[in-house]
């Protein structure tokens, strides 16, 4: 799946990519806006930057991500 910025988003699983931190368990279930692409699909070091709502902007691996309507 490519993203695309602006598109809305969901963390909905844990990542099993290695940039995965435990800290990201908090963020399972909420809701964001893309503000930066990956380029490369299924590219592991291309990580998809997020802005969840109300909770700041941060680079999650794709695999966590679904896009939502």
């Amino acid at each position: 799946m490519t993203f695309s910025q602006g598109q809305k988003v969901e963390i909905f699983q844990s990542s099993g990519d290695e940039s995965w931190e435990t800290y990201m368990e908090e963020f399972i279930g909420m809701h964001g806006v893309i503000t930066d692409p990956d380029a490369n699909k299924n590219d592991p070091d291309d990580l998809v930057e997020v802005s969840l709502d109300e909770k700041g902007t941060f680079r999650f691996p794709q695999d966590c991500l679904k896009i939502i309507s």
